[in-house]
């Protein structure tokens, strides 16, 4: 059999639709100034789809310092991998200033948040090591899983007691074996919003020994005091062995980084192969990102956040929509609906109330539930939210009236 034979997007969960739907549900564009209101298909909408958490992208100063970081250093320096040719005192000045904020000994940049996160794992354990995961961590937690030669387990989400019937299999393992447990699991959950129950993960670590690895991508810059993250939201920085995040949610930028004990990044520096054969981050990205740091630190842009925050969600719930357990800026919007009634839901919300929010379904969220995601970010405003509450209270009636079921979709599964 040639191996292309199989290789038709068709045949793929989301890539049947491909045909008639590329362009407006999957691959949609949206056009002009990073922002609350964009250009879709030639009119303007109100876009809840952009992880732009404070703001930041198109922000004057990041503009200013991503152009003069390109006028001063070009993008092709540094030339070369870091261990090699790559590094500078910015990126060293950057690592810095990340491990301070996130109250870690030691810090490494990273390429970019999903690469990192599966280079990461696979470079913290062996075949004698076990690792045990959360069943709904992102693509590219699972992926690194995927990496490891050794024993994996799934516990349920968020579930503890599940988490310790997993624990006391990877035990029997590596009793045998001789290795070690890393348990892994994220910050905050990109598509629900709730965070990882961080607090009752650790207090096992009174009766296993692991070792504790979050992604915390959609938490680093809006969790917490300081924003730090969701290990400061929980009051466990401690008890967090390795922590990753991106930049490219609160920051609005490209990159990541991974933060732990000096020993563990020391070693990851040697170790993390996607680091050691790859160009290092190239210089107007570094210089963006130290002024980046320096605005979420100094902005007063998380509690504009938060304002957003509580007055989408509380108006959402008000009228009587089931946004979960999320307790962080990402909003859900968990629907009783058919994916096609979904869908023409969207489409309503689109061309007859100017909003552009995504739909969430299968295979990126359980096959059983179907959702809308809404991102808040600073740079909307209090009228914004109004106005997409009163388009959510009409779309509400429709949905009780039946309104979607009776129309008809291309989109059909």
């Amino acid at each position: 059999m040639d191996i292309f034979e199989k290789l038709d997007a068709r045949n793929t969960p989301l890539g049947k639709y491909s045909d008639k739907e590329q362009g407006y549900y999957m691959f949609p564009k949206l056009e002009g100034e990073i922002g609350p209101r964009m250009q879709f298909q030639g009119r303007e909408v109100l876009n809840w789809s952009l992880n732009n958490y404070l703001g930041l992208a198109n922000h004057p100063e990041i503009r200013k310092a991503d152009a003069q970081g390109a006028q001063d250093w070009g993008l092709a320096y540094p030339m070369g991998a870091r261990i090699m040719s790559g590094n500078t005192k910015y990126h060293e000045q950057l690592e810095n200033e990340l491990a301070d904020f996130v109250m870690k000994e030691d810090c490494m940049l990273l390429n970019y948040g999903y690469q990192g996160v599966v280079s990461v794992i696979e470079a913290l354990v062996d075949r004698k090591d076990v690792i045990v995961y959360d069943a709904e961590s992102h693509a590219c937690i699972v992926d690194g899983v995927r990496l490891h030669m050794g024993k994996r387990f799934r516990f349920n989400h968020n579930d503890m007691e599940s988490l310790e019937k997993q624990l006391k299999h990877a035990q029997a393992v590596t009793e045998k074996t001789g290795g070690g447990i890393l348990v892994i699991t994220e910050g905050v959950f990109g598509m629900s919003g709730v965070v990882g129950d961080l607090k009752e993960i650790v207090k096992l670590k009174e009766k296993f020994q692991f070792r504790l690895l979050i992604d915390d991508a959609h938490g680093f810059g809006t969790m917490g005091e300081t924003g730090a993250g969701t290990h400061e939201y929980l009051d466990v920085v401690d008890e967090v062995d390795v922590y990753i995040s991106t930049f490219a949610k609160s920051m609005a930028s490209i990159g990541a980084f991974v933060a732990a004990d000096a020993k563990i990044v020391k070693y990851l520096r040697y170790c993390t192969r996607s680091q050691i054969f790859a160009k290092s981050l190239p210089m107007p990205l570094v210089m963006g990102n130290l002024k980046r740091l320096e605005m979420l630190r100094n902005s007063p842009a998380k509690q504009q956040l938060w304002d957003v925050v509580n007055h989408l969600q509380s108006g959402l719930k008000e009228r009587g929509f089931n946004l979960g357990d999320t307790v962080s800026p990402v909003t859900p919007v968990f629907l009783k609906c058919t994916i096609a009634e979904t869908v023409s839901l969207i489409k309503d919300l689109r061309e007859n109330f100017n909003i552009f929010c995504s739909v969430v379904v299968y295979p990126v969220v359980p096959k059983d539930v179907v959702m809308l995601r809404l991102i808040p970010t600073a740079a909307h405003s209090i009228e914004d939210v109004d106005e997409t509450i009163t388009a959510f209270e009409k779309i509400a009636q429709k949905i009780k009236d039946g309104d979607y079921s009776n129309s008809m979709t291309e989109f059909n599964v």
